[in-house]
Parts: C-alpha cells; structure tokens; sequence
C-alpha cells in the first residue's frame, strides 16, 4: 500500500513545477501514468442488453423456447418513448425479430393484479400487464389468453430479469401469446402513466444480433495502433535523434554488454520483483475497489485518469508540433506561481486542461466515448514511454503473472466471491451511473441492442511493454523488419485481440479475460522465435547488468 500511495499522490504536490518547464521530463509524469497502469483492467467486454441460457430448466411439449431478450416499445398519449428491455418466457408463442411485423396495441392492468384467477374482464386486442405474485407465470399465461389478451407482461419484483419456466404438472402445455417479464422500473413507469389516466401503448419485437460485429474491428485497430506508435515513438517524433541513440546504445552493448539510456530521460525498468509486487498490488487494490466501490471512490479515479490523460495528451501534441516547428518552444513568459514555462507550452496545457474538463462534465453523454478515448491512447502511450521491460525474463515474470492475474478475478472469482469481481470493477458504480474509465470503448453502430464493445488499458499496455522492448531490440541490433521480432509480435497481438473478440461471441458477450488469448500469442510467440533463432538466451538475459542498477523499485530520479 505504501507503493500504491507513494505513485498516486506524490505528484500532486508537484503539478504546477511540471507545467512550468518548457519540456518537462518524462519522470514528473510517471506517478500518474504508473497509477492509472495499476488500474489498467485486463478485460474484453460487451457494455449491452444480453442473455445467456443457461437455466437447464424442465422442457416439455409447449415449453422449450429459448430464453430471448425483447424490445417493448411505448407510445404515451401517441409520444414515442424509449424502450424497457423484456425476457421471453419458456413458453408461449415467438415475437417478431422485425418490428414492421409487430403490432401496436393498447396495454392495461389485468385485475387480479396477479392474474392468478380468471380475470375479471376481456383482453382482446389488448396487451396484459400482471405483477410477479405467488402463482405459477403458466397459470398466469392461461388466464390472461383465456381473457382474450394478445400478449402477457409479468412485471418483476426487482430490476433483475427471471426466467420464466414450467413446472413439473406442465407436461403438456400449450399457449398461444407471447409471455415476456420486465424490470420494476419498467412497470413503475407504465403504471404512472396508466395512472394519469393517459393511453398507453405497446409493441414487442426481439432484434437479432448481426453475427459479425464490426465496431469490435475498430476497436482492435485503436488497440493494435496504440501500442505500434508507443513502439514507435520516438521514431516518429524525432527519427534524428532516435537513430543517433539506437547507434550509440548498439555500440555500448557490443561493447560493454551493457546499455544505457538518454540521461534526459527517467526511464523506470521493471524487474522480476517489481513485476510481482505490481500484480499483487493490483489485485488488493482490485479488491478494494469491489467492496468498498461508490461514487465518490469512482469520482476520484476519473480525476486521476483526467490528470493523466492531460498530461500524456501534452507530452504528444508537443512532440508532434517541435517535430516540424523546433523554434516555437524557444519564446517563453513568466507567470506567477508556475515561473518561466513556453508560450507554447502554456497553450498546450490550457487546451489540454479545457479538454480533460469538458470530458469530464459531459462524460455521461452518448459521445463521451470519443474523449474518453482520446484521453485513454495518450494515457498509455506516454506509459509505455515511462514504464518498460529490459528483457524476456521479465517480461515471462510479468505477463505470466498478468496471465494468472486476468483469468483468476474474471473467471475464478466467482466461485468465491459469488460474482466475477473484475467485470463488477469494470462495470462501476451502479447506482450512481459511474463507471471506471480505464479502457477504451467504442458503440455498436451495428447492433440494434446499442451498447458498447470494451478493452481495458491492460489489456493494451501488458502487451504493449513487451512489443515495445522488440521494437527497441530490433532497433539495436539493426534487423529489418521480416527477421526482427516486433513485426511478428504485433501481428500476435492482433490474433490474441481477434481469440478474445471470438470467445465473447462464442460466450454471449460474458466478458473475457483478455489476457487470455494475448498472452500465448505474444509472450509465447517471441520465447518460439528466439528458441528458433537461437537468440533466447540473449533475450532472457538482454541488459541485465543496467537493469538491476535501475529498477521500479526504486522509482526516484537520481540527484
């Protein structure tokens, strides 16, 4: 906890310092970055309206529907609402997929309320709304198809929906109405209206998924792009000054079998143990997130992603302007309290600040996903440029760890704690509507059930610290591209990203731990290529000597 605590506040005392300079170094920007790494949830995930089978209830003739999820559209005094979210029962007849071939009909209140006897009135062409009651939902089905009701709608005791199935006594059913539950607040809502005494009314039809979903191609793109520029960095801002570094090092490791780095910059090298600590710290602060989760904690972790994103979307767009205007950072002001900083830099800061604070208010709109984004790739490419790993050894140390780490608290955890505590994590803060927002997210344009496909920053920087230590190796020892290993690597990355796109299909959109399929196909793929080119050992070993002389667990830049 004192590494935790260390890396998360210590730079608060020191915002104003790091905006005054004209190009701050990289290691004021390291708590925050390295912070939001420790939050980087490792998992894949549909944010959307979804429904696994998985009840093996009792079927017989008449009650062997699958479980299906359906769109219940209102119209108000003719004003079209927005849609309340239904569940099929086991048995009754099919709803449309296409809302052209349902039809719109007036809803009421069946009295009983419970419709556990005859109704006291006729149904026909009319949909019947039933609270949950004590009675079995086929007997419930029976009376209001009896009354002459078009379609049944059991409003649920609770937000969740249950499935509705037989029971034994029902060997041979047969009713010929849709039958569907909906939430509480579904009924609330009806009811309210009914109430008011405004005509309400109702069409149901079940959209089906399109069975290839193109936003998650998008998002594999965002992910796969991210970590090739982080690799690539240095390359594309100042293609000079990287080659004449990339030679000076080649020439000090084939000299010295050690290498060393730019003074200017504070590089922080993970090592066996700093790699083990971290996936440990991750995981009790994973826990605390899942018990003692609130707004108020969600509210904090969104100003720290918002600090982080500001900075890591300052250090870009700065590189990206010196490397065609160089002379732009030369007029500086002086300002009170923050000192001599660059004109330049002062409006870098302002527009990155009023970007990281509209995200902020607006963050609960439909296009926040947009910034959110934006903040998330600055945020982890200027992580992989603090953060990185000297060699395989501990990139095995640190991406099996990770491996372990990810399939345990999406998978295993539910089996102790009744729930997969990451997906909960990731989910947020339900009752307030807050959500974490360490990972990227895109809609699904796509789908006629909206929501969003996911991936969590670690999923994209765990990788991203091992295609960045072949990008720098290649670079070192000058190999071309084919006979390298970032290329292959990359590639890699993008076969795990599209294993755990499958596995989400194939599982209904539970969500999956990415790392998963990520791993084998990185990880394992570079252990294969230098087992091959007999280059493993000098993976395994690479820079050795220099890394323990300058490891994570000793993160202060030196006087």
């Amino acid at each position: 906890l004192f590494f935790f605590f260390f890396f998360t506040f210590s730079p608060i005392c020191s915002v104003a310092s790091a905006m005054s300079s004209y190009d701050p170094p990289i290691h004021r920007h390291s708590a925050v970055v390295l912070f939001l790494l420790l939050l980087g949830f490792s998992v894949a995930a549909a944010d959307d309206v979804s429904w696994t089978d998985d009840s093996g209830g009792l079927e017989s003739p008449g009650c062997s529907n699958k479980f299906q999820m359906v769109k219940v559209l209102n119209w108000i005094d003719g004003v079209k609402g927005d849609f309340y979210t239904g569940l099929t029962a086991q048995f009754g007849a099919p709803v449309p997929s296409d809302a052209d071939h349902s039809v719109r009909l007036p809803a009421a209140f069946v009295d009983p309320l419970d419709s556990c006897s005859s109704l006291s009135s006729r149904f026909d062409g009319h949909i019947a709304l039933s609270i949950r009651g004590n009675c079995a939902f086929t007997e419930k089905a029976k009376h209001a198809e009896a009354a002459g009701a078009s379609a049944l709608l059991v409003i649920n005791d609770k937000e969740d929906l249950d499935e509705m199935g037989c029971m034994e006594k029902d060997t041979s059913l047969n009713v010929s109405i849709p039958v569907l539950m909906i939430s509480k607040s579904s009924g609330d809502a009806l009811n309210k209206s009914m109430v008011e005494k405004k005509i309400v009314e109702l069409l149901l039809y079940a959209p089906k998924r399109p069975v290839v979903d193109l936003t998650a191609g998008l998002l594999l793109l965002m992910a796969v792009g991210t970590v090739v520029v982080a690799s690539l960095w240095s390359d594309l801002t100042d293609p000079d000054q990287a080659n004449e570094s990339y030679s000076i090092l080649a020439k000090e490791f084939s000299s010295a079998g050690t290498k060393k780095d730019d003074p200017e910059k504070e590089i922080l090298d993970i090592s066996v143990t700093g790699a083990v600590f971290f996936i440990v710290t991750a995981s009790i602060f994973l826990l605390l997130l899942f018990y003692f989760m609130s707004s108020w904690f969600v509210w904090v972790l969104t100003i720290f992603f918002c600090i982080g994103g500001m900075q890591g979307m300052h250090n870009i767009i700065t590189a990206v302007i010196l490397r065609t205007c160089r002379n732009l950072g030369r007029k500086s002001v002086n300002l009170p309290l923050l000192g001599t900083m660059s004109v330049m830099s002062l409006l870098v800061n302002i527009f990155c600040l009023a970007f990281a604070v509209f995200w902020f208010v607006k963050r609960h709109t439909s296009y926040s996903w947009v910034g959110q984004d934006i903040l998330g790739i600055c945020l982890m490419i200027t992580a992989l440029q603090v953060v990185r790993l000297p060699n395989i050894k501990v990139a095995t140390v640190l991406l099996c760890c990770a491996f372990v780490y990810d399939i345990f608290w999406v998978f295993i955890s539910p089996l102790i704690f009744h729930e997969s505590v990451m997906i909960v994590v990731a989910q947020g803060d339900s009752s307030s509507g807050e959500s974490i927002p360490m990972l990227l997210r895109i809609p699904r344009f796509f789908d006629p059930w909206g929501g969003y496909d996911m991936i969590g920053f670690g999923d994209i920087l765990f990788p991203g610290l091992l295609i960045s230590f072949a990008s720098r190796y290649d670079k070192i020892k000058k190999r071309v591209v084919l006979n390298g290993y970032f290329l292959w690597l990359t590639i890699g990355y993008g076969i795990g990203l599209l294993l755990t796109y499958l596995g989400l299909y194939l599982m209904d959109g539970h969500g999956q731990p990415a790392l998963l399929y990520i791993v084998p196909c990185t990880l394992g793929l570079a252990v294969i290529l230098g087992l091959v080119r007999g280059e493993l050992k000098e993976l395994w070993n690479y820079g050795i000597e220099e890394s323990e002389s300058h490891t994570l667990e000793d993160p202060r830049p030196a006087a």
